[in-house]
């Protein structure tokens, strides 16, 4: 059980509402990097990753495009 990437986003309230989002599905998921980029510029230097486990990854891309993300 591996976390792999599924997107990343230039800003962590939006990676933050996708990961509720997935949790609300049943796919645990977790952001990586959301305190790195507090400042309005830095998102675009330090993107949040949204990371899921590798067996849930083909689900959360599903997800994604019912949610209109990516």
């Amino acid at each position: 059980m591996a976390l792999v990437e599924l997107i990343r986003l230039p800003n962590g309230v939006e990676a933050e509402l996708l990961r509720g989002r997935l949790e609300s599905a049943g796919v645990h998921a977790v952001c990586f990097d959301a305190g790195m980029n507090i400042a309005d510029s830095v998102g675009l230097l330090i993107p949040v990753r949204v990371m899921v486990l590798d067996e849930d990854l083909v689900e959360a891309r599903a997800l994604m495009q019912e949610f209109g993300v990516g």
